[in-house]
């Protein structure tokens, strides 16, 4: 009895990670911005914070990236820490140069047997929508993983509840 009440228990739970981008180049001025790479501190501080997470033991059942070159490769180096293969990666137009309203469509368009979502993408955006999901978070630096966990069975209705935990970790802090 008190397995099948935890396993549901369990299962009323939804973790939203938010992953912005790390750190990008301005080096190539003719690129266009969705070519952007990533610079040598990105490059350093998104495989730390993949090893944070996997630390943490943090096993996402979906990664979406925006299809920028900055936002995929830190999913894709974040993917590799949490032994997540990266074909597995959904690549999606949405999570690049989105409304919040987009994004949190996105979120509540998401199958109820996911647990645990990332969502890879950029500012402004990633920040107004940690802020409206949680006022706690006013600025999400580059690499910053915003995580969000709800007391909910469905993704459908996920911005009118109130988040049962809330953390905020990136590259400098400690």
């Amino acid at each position: 009895f008190s397995s099948t009440s935890s396993a549901r228990a369990r299962f009323a739970m939804k973790t939203l990670f938010l992953v912005r981008h790390a750190k990008s180049s301005w080096d190539n001025a003719a690129l266009p911005d969705k070519e952007r790479p990533l610079n040598d501190r990105g490059r350093r501080d998104a495989p730390k914070m993949g090893e944070r997470l996997a630390k943490r033991d943090v096993k996402p059942d979906l990664i979406l990236s925006s299809p920028a070159v900055r936002a995929l490769s830190t999913a894709q180096i974040v993917a590799e820490k949490l032994d997540y293969r990266r074909k597995d990666i959904v690549v999606t137009e949405r999570l690049y140069a989105a409304e919040v309203d987009d994004l949190l469509d996105v979120i509540r368009q998401l199958g109820d047997e996911l647990k645990c979502v990332m969502l890879f993408g950029h500012n402004p955006e990633f920040t107004e929508l940690a802020h409206r999901l949680s006022g706690e978070i006013a600025h999400m630096p580059t690499c910053a993983i915003a995580e969000f966990t709800f007391n909910a069975k469905s993704w459908s209705g996920i911005d009118s509840i109130k988040p049962t935990q809330i953390l905020l970790d990136y590259p400098k802090k400690s």
